[in-house]
């Protein structure tokens, strides 16, 4: 017999063995007597009755018995997030919870995955949509709640029986899941009439704003930010701390650089009072190794409490779920790094504009009195130049970070010293040689030189600070300019390196 639930109930015919009384088979031995057929009867009836009272589910009891018999009548309400919002949903959600004069338990849902249902179809007869659907333990994604490896757990699908003063509310929460169509966070809402229940949806997602677990901190979308995967979409980032004397540039390109970044920041209330704009975009550009990357890093040092998003590498695509994160917590920055990247990748999809395009008309369609910063870096500034020049306002500080000049080689010299002790009778001879170097040579040129001096002073590892003469200095100079380590020196902003991608050569912590 077929069961609206799928189960099938067989009942087996009773056999006996064949006596002297019975003939044998062909002769009746196995035909069902009457009083088989009886028991037959009643536990067919007995299975039948069991799978409907099976059908009508424990969920429908639960919903009923909360919210009286009307609850297949009454409105629903219902609101979705974006999959990275799933931490902010439960926070806004316990925070609703918690106000005075409001109880409530939670039950979980058994045999919800890969199953589309709302919470209108929990409280109807069951159908095929819903068949396996239970009641049990509350399934939770455990998800990144702040800096320090902090994490919350996350209802993936819940319901809360809120009991309050106007009368009893259901609300049904489910959570993105792996491989599935369920790719965002919704809220359902039912009990009341229309506009309390659409209330309580408002009022959610007002506190998942209001407690948003990423404002004010570094985050960084990951490239699954909208796949399938369960790995949390977005990660913290630890805020650097990095003091001004640690940036070696000109005075006139940093003091530009903060006056634009810092200073709009430190003067936002006073700009807007006087009719000025507060969004802006900063371009940082020059050879690898120059410093751009660390004086990003200086920068958001220097911005404690502003929300920061970073973008790099195949998550540049979520450009437009950057910046809808940015608006919501301002102030803020954006960070898109190696942008020169997403100028080189014309088309991101078949019919859409440009990466970049993409993001210049993000930059242009924030309103100007939002207090957002995109800081963008590139090694490629020729590659921008075409692309800046169609959609002009948008980057209004391009800054050019240098190769260090000779007084700026000796501040890195003495930066990347450490605890060295560096008995140079002649430090120019060696500022000289590294004429046109950047950062990142100067770092492991000082390396080097502690290598060799080590080697020198025997096997003895005492982890007394190692003496680094003219001689080690010289030797390890060197080594790094010989032509048979031309590639060494290429990847390190040695003498005559193209421009080309890299990582940044300036300390990250000094």
């Amino acid at each position: 017999m077929q069961s609206r639930s799928g189960w099938t109930a067989y009942a087996p015919l009773r056999r006996e063995t064949p006596g002297p009384d019975r003939g044998a088979e062909g002769d009746g031995g196995d035909r069902p007597e009457l009083a088989d057929v009886g028991r037959l009867a009643r536990r067919l009836v007995r299975q039948v009755v069991h799978v409907a009272r099976a059908e009508e589910t424990s969920i429908q009891r639960l919903l009923a018995g909360h919210l009286g018999g009307q609850a297949a009548t009454l409105p629903v309400a219902s609101g979705s997030w974006e999959r990275y919002d799933h931490v902010n949903v439960q926070v806004g959600l316990d925070a609703w919870l918690a106000e005075p004069g409001r109880e409530h338990e939670i039950a979980g849902i058994t045999g919800f995955r890969h199953q589309m249902f709302g919470l209108a179809d929990l409280t109807v007869e069951p159908g095929g949509w819903t068949h396996g659907l239970g009641l049990g333990s509350v399934t939770t994604d455990t998800l990144p709640s702040g800096p320090g490896g902090a994490t919350r757990s996350c209802a993936q699908c819940a319901l809360y029986l809120i009991t309050e003063e106007r009368g009893p509310l259901v609300l049904l929460v489910r959570g993105p899941e792996e491989h599935s169509m369920v790719e965002s966070v919704t809220v359902e809402v039912t009990g009341g009439d229309r506009d309390r229940v659409q209330h309580v949806i408002d009022d959610i997602r007002r506190l998942a704003v209001e407690h948003n677990v990423f404002r004010g901190h570094v985050i960084e979308f990951g490239s699954e930010v909208f796949g399938h995967g369960r790995a949390s979409p977005l990660k913290f980032v630890d805020r650097p701390h990095i003091d001004r004397e640690h940036v070696i540039l000109p005075p006139d390109v940093l003091g530009g650089i903060e006056r634009q970044v810092v200073g709009v920041a430190r003067h936002a209330g006073r700009l807007l009072a006087s009719g000025q704009h507060l969004k802006r975009g900063v371009l940082l550009h020059g050879a690898p190794g120059t410093g751009k990357t660390h004086t990003i890093r200086y920068l958001l040092s220097r911005l404690s409490g502003v929300t920061v998003v970073l973008l790099s590498g195949r998550a540049l695509g979520l450009i437009a779920e950057a910046c809808s994160v940015a608006r919501t917590l301002q102030p803020s920055v954006i960070v898109v790094e190696d942008v020169d990247l997403i100028a080189e990748q014309r088309e991101y999809g078949e019919g859409e504009h440009p990466l970049l395009f993409q993001l210049l008309n993000e930059m242009d369609g924030l309103g100007e009195d939002l207090d957002i910063t995109f800081l963008l870096t590139t090694n490629r500034a020729d590659l921008l130049e075409p692309a800046l020049a169609q959609r002009p306002g948008r980057v209004d500080h391009a800054a050019l970070l240098p190769m260090p000049d000779a007084g700026a080689r000796l501040r890195l010299l003495h930066l990347y010293q450490g605890r060295l002790v560096l008995d140079l009778a002649d430090p120019p001879a060696v500022i000289s040689r590294t004429e046109g170097v950047t950062a990142s040579f100067m770092k492991e040129l000082l390396r080097r030189a502690a290598l060799r001096a080590a080697g020198e002073s025997g096997p003895e590892d005492d982890g007394t600070p190692i003496r680094v003469t003219d001689a080690h200095m010289a030797g390890a100079l060197d080594q790094l300019l010989d032509t048979r380590n031309q590639l060494t020196s290429v990847l390190l902003g040695g003498p005559g390196a193209p421009g080309g991608s890299g990582d940044d050569g300036q300390p990250e912590n000094a």
